[in-house]
């Protein structure tokens, strides 16, 4: 991802915005609580088929996620 560190940034900040712990996260996307963690630190990339799923969840724009459009 070109923008990786806006997309940690983002993540974070949209998952807090809707009150979503990471587990709660995690537990919606049927994924472990521990790769929410690496995506929103930046130690892993998420999939294209996880980062549309993130942006219906978090009733964002895939573009804003990883930081194309502010």
């Amino acid at each position: 991802m070109k923008n990786q560190n806006k997309f940690n940034t983002r993540l974070k900040e949209l998952r807090e915005e809707k009150n979503m712990t990471r587990q709660a996260l995690a537990d919606e996307l049927h994924i472990s609580v521990r790769l929410v963690g690496y995506w929103e630190n930046g130690q892993r990339e998420c999939s294209l088929d996880m980062l549309i799923k993130l942006a219906k969840i978090l009733d964002s724009d895939v573009n804003y996620l990883i930081g194309y459009v502010d």
